[in-house]
């Protein structure tokens, strides 16, 4: 590692080129699709619980590989796994927009996110090795600034194109990109010095069929578990069971004295830092993607915005969010910054509260401007959050361990978003139920504050020439909409208080992050047994 930071790779922004393109290419197409859905059913001739495995499919085998990235690029080594990882992701993209039928879609989506889980933790782990550390900061918010804009600008994009081209032109849009980008990281990219190829290879056959398995169940149960009434179904208590099973058994192998080559070392969870981090992660996880799953229901569902309309409203987020990245970046870059980390995550800790907390006092009459507000605080709160995290979990690890951090901080950003879209879409149904059964106990004719609410209405249409019985059906039907309205609106503000609940949980953790070496040599060394 300190021959490669004293020889600069003098094609190192050629090659963030090429690492952030990619990334953000795998971020969007994990988030494109979705709105094209109900349009990619009707041509294909599926139902709307079929064709979300085009999604399903995607991030099941996506999380599976995630975890293997650093052992792959260690076996094949970094530039050419990178490489045929870009290369295979661009084909996969090609033969998803040729594809006719829906088994046929769905198995290239699959192999799509195999190769895609290395375009984030690959390149998060080749950006710190690349970059000497007095550029860590404007690196990594770079990075963190196509990873968190893209989630949001994907389905405005997806929409966009679905109506104003065809739905295959969604995977297309990739070719040129991911060409490009294969391009930059085949010509310019090295191994590392240490990084060469030892003869055969023994693989943990055991430890890799273990984390398939058990990832693969977990990632089923929450992305069918809301749709399927969870633990009703005994499909997915089979999945809960053999997941959580096959993952204890994986942890426990991996970490036992007779496994010589582990495919995962969890050994480096003996970092501090690191550890913290994928806690933090996996909040972040939770309230990034969440929030981005639930404003687009909330906005169409009860502020009646068109999805362009939603779109164009989560943009002004989206902009703060890039501002505040490049700035904190900056900030960090300094040998001695003027407010250290530890500072801006909890000055972003803050923002993202107020943000969350501005959405969930919102309701049916509110304006684009009362939207655009609380999505621009959000926003500059994730510029914020996730450049010092990075940098601090990164920082003081050393060779391998560094793509092996980099793989879990990724896996639990997407285990986060599962957990978050699962757990919020099943919350904000209870609890609409919830309230909807509250307000509807007092719509009874004993009630006077009904009873009043009821005579003004009905008075009020029979002075536009109604009849007394039309008049008093028209005033129940009225309120019984109000009540539905109401209940939603107090279930999506329940969500996004969750929200914010989970995020001021785990702020506490902010303070055992120890400050980044900036002192441009190699990062500390850290034993690791």
């Amino acid at each position: 590692m300190s021959n490669q930071q004293s020889e600069v790779n003098p094609y190192r922004w050629i090659i963030l080129i090429g690492l952030i393109t990619s990334a953000v290419l795998e971020v969007l197409d994990s988030t494109i699709v979705n709105v094209a859905l109900s349009t990619i059913a009707g041509n294909l001739g599926a139902t709307t619980e079929e064709v979300a495995w085009i999604s399903t499919g995607y991030i099941l085998s996506n999380v599976i590989v995630l975890p293997l990235t650093a052992w792959l690029s260690s076996v094949f080594g970094r530039r050419i796994y990178l490489t045929a990882s870009i290369v295979g992701f661009t084909i996969f993209s090609f033969l998803c927009g040729v594809s006719t039928t829906l088994p046929e879609l769905v198995l290239w989506r699959i192999l799509q996110g195999a190769a895609g889980a290395a375009l984030l933790s690959t390149s998060q782990a080749t950006l710190r090795e690349i970059f000497p550390a007095h550029e860590q900061g404007t690196v990594q918010s770079i990075y963190v600034l196509g990873i968190i804009v893209a989630p949001t600008l994907g389905p405005m994009a997806g929409g966009y194109i679905t109506d104003n081209y065809s739905w295959p032109w969604i995977f297309f849009v990739n070719l040129p990109v991911g060409a490009v980008a294969a391009f930059f990281i085949a010509a310019f990219l090295k191994d590392p010095p240490g990084q060469k190829h030892q003869g055969p290879v023994k693989v943990d056959f055991l430890g890799i069929s273990l984390l398939a398995v058990g990832l693969g169940c977990v990632q089923y149960v929450l992305e069918e578990g809301s749709r399927k009434d969870w633990f009703d179904d005994e499909r997915i208590v089979l999945m809960t069971v053999v997941g959580g099973l096959s993952l204890l058994l994986m942890v426990l192998w991996e970490l036992s004295p007779r496994n010589r080559h582990p495919v995962i070392n969890f050994r480096v969870l003996k970092n501090r830092d690191l550890t913290t981090a994928l806690i933090l992660y996996l909040a972040l996880g939770f309230g990034l993607y969440g929030g981005t799953f639930l404003f687009p229901l909330f906005a169409q569902s009860l502020l009646h915005l068109t999805p362009t309309a939603t779109g164009a409203a989560m943009v002004p987020g989206g902009i703060a969010t890039g501002v505040a990245a490049i700035v904190s970046g900056q900030i960090l870059n300094r040998p001695k910054p003027i407010v250290s980390g530890r500072a801006i995550i909890l000055g972003g800790l803050v923002l993202f509260l107020m943000g969350t907390w501005d959405l969930g006092t919102l309701n049916s009459q509110a304006g684009e401007p009362n939207v655009r507000i609380a999505l621009i605080l959000r926003g500059l709160s994730l510029g914020m959050l996730f450049t010092p995290i990075n940098l601090a979990a990164l920082s003081s690890l050393k060779g391998r361990e560094i793509a092996e951090g980099a793989s879990l901080l990724n896996l639990r950003r997407q285990l986060g978003a599962s957990i978050g879209s699962a757990a919020l879409s099943t919350f904000v149904t209870n609890h609409n139920a919830l309230h909807y059964n509250h307000l509807a106990a007092n719509t009874w004719q004993g009630n006077p504050a009904f009873q009043e609410r009821l005579s003004a209405i009905s008075a009020g249409m029979q002075a536009q020439g109604m009849d007394p019985d039309t008049a008093q059906r028209t005033a129940l039907t009225m309120i019984s909409g109000l009540v539905r309205t109401q209940s939603m609106t107090l279930s999506y503000s329940d969500a996004f208080h969750l929200i914010g609940l989970a995020i001021l949980v785990v702020s506490p953790l902010v303070f055992i992050l120890r400050e980044p070496d900036r002192s441009g040599g190699p990062p500390p060394e850290m034993e690791m047994h």
